[in-house]
């Protein structure tokens, strides 16, 4: 297959690059927004049919959620425009479409993982935009797969477990909010997903629901409990300390619950599912050897 993955800088475009050596007897296309602007739907055209493309997979997205309040436009434009964008062109040209979004969709209110067909009530401009994006694709092209995910990290780029690395190593002492229950996902897990599903080509469901997946990791966590376990298994002995979210100088709220079901996925895709903390130690093997 011919497969295109946007965003390819990203944590999770460096997760893909990483499956396409082991993948080669597909043909690969990687770009970023200095070989592919995803807002300019003629530019994806152009690529699509150069290249026959049958698969798309698009990892670029606008994921600063604090600047998305000041910039909701920018944000409406990668997480929504440019989304629709690529949805159009997979359904001139045939090709899968695989996007992913994310739990801020939901209004983070819940006491139960949210399954895929719960009412979205986005809180943030960010969660707002990612919806639109979702709405978006599923009109242009509704064989397209959607895998909303959470709490996102990897051994790549800027994220919360390399960032409590640092201010592990740096500080004496360290205050994390333990009221934010959601479920810690690697990267390299997600990909593996996306590879999965890309391999299987399953079709659309007969029931007529739309191709949206909820994935991360297996089990669930606060933030102050991820927290511990990075230290943990990095051997830092920093002393971290439980606050509350109204305790975290944070300019935009953040869902305080988080967890999404993810049967849906498991059961279609006969995908098993890593626990978070087995995942957080393979990945602590690449950044803390």
């Amino acid at each position: 297959m011919n497969i295109l993955v946007t965003g390819a800088n990203g944590q999770l475009g460096n997760e893909m690059r990483i499956i396409a050596k082991s993948n080669t007897h597909h043909n690969w296309f990687f770009t970023d927004v200095e070989e592919l602007d995803i807002t300019n739907r003629d530019a994806i055209t152009a690529i699509a049919k150069k290249n026959s493309l049958d698969v798309i997979i698009n990892c670029a997205a606008y994921t600063n959620v604090d600047r998305a309040e000041e910039d909701e436009q920018t944000a409406y434009l990668i997480n929504a425009v440019a989304a629709e964008n690529l949805a159009l062109v997979a359904a001139e040209t045939g090709a899968l479409l695989v996007h992913v979004s994310t739990d801020y969709v939901f209004s983070g209110n819940a006491c139960l993982p949210y399954k895929e067909n719960d009412l979205p009530d986005p809180q943030t401009a960010y969660g707002r935009t990612k919806l639109s994006g979702e709405q978006l694709i599923l009109a242009a092209c509704p064989q397209a797969v959607i895998i909303r995910t959470a709490w996102l990290y990897s051994s790549f780029g800027n994220n919360f477990v390399r960032t409590m690395l640092r201010l592990g190593r740096e500080r004496d002492s360290l205050n994390v909010v333990y009221d934010q229950i959601g479920t810690p996902t690697y990267a390299a897990d997600l990909a593996n997903a996306i590879m999965t599903i890309v391999e299987s080509k399953k079709p659309k469901e007969q029931s007529g629901l739309p191709s949206i997946y909820h994935f991360t990791n297996e089990g669930v966590c606060s933030w102050y409990d991820f927290t511990c376990e990075i230290h943990r298994l990095a051997g830092i002995t920093c002393d971290v300390r439980p606050i509350r979210s109204e305790q975290y100088p944070a300019k935009t709220p953040r869902p305080h619950y988080s967890v999404l079901d993810k049967q849906k996925i498991k059961t279609e895709y006969n995908i098993r599912i890593p626990h978070w903390t087995d995942s957080l130690a393979r990945c602590l093997t690449l950044l803390h050897p």
